[in-house]
């Protein structure tokens, strides 16, 4: 990290910070570690999603030793960016104190999508098709944050 051009504190933001969030601070350590300091937190705590451990996993990101977070054990973070990437999240935001601008880009909820699965490959498909879309949007960080 050079003292001239800190990286970007970015906090991904969902309802229970076991899927979606997680995913998206995976690739960001994984993909921009030079330029982002991510984090993932919810509004509420639902645990480590196992499937979606599996998924990232798959494409040689290891997010095992993550742990669901609930927002308000980092609000004392000066976060630049707060990405919400669910729709609740976003409605149910918390203000954030300093200069974090707050930003939504909502993927589909894994769980939700694999419910109507016929087997436990094509559940995980589902995960798969969402960690591929958050890995694309984290691929265009910082720029895609305007």
């Amino acid at each position: 990290m050079s003292r001239t051009s800190p990286r970007l504190k970015i906090l991904f933001l969902c309802t229970g910070n076991s899927c979606r969030s997680q995913m998206a601070e995976g690739w960001a350590r994984h993909l921009k570690p030079d330029v982002l300091d991510p984090y993932s937190a919810g509004i509420e705590i639902h645990g480590l999603n196992p499937d979606a451990v599996e998924v990232m996993a798959e494409a040689g990101v290891d997010i095992s030793q993550h742990r669901s977070k609930l927002v308000d054990e980092i609000l004392d973070i000066p976060f630049d960016y707060v990405i919400t990437v669910c729709d609740h999240a976003h409605e149910h935001c918390p203000l954030f104190p300093g200069r974090a601008r707050v930003m939504h880009k909502s993927f589909p909820d894994p769980p939700r999508l694999a419910k109507s699965a016929a087997s436990a490959e094509e559940a995980l498909d589902c995960y798969r098709r969402v960690r591929d879309e958050i890995r694309a949007f984290v691929q265009e960080l910082p720029g895609a944050l305007g």
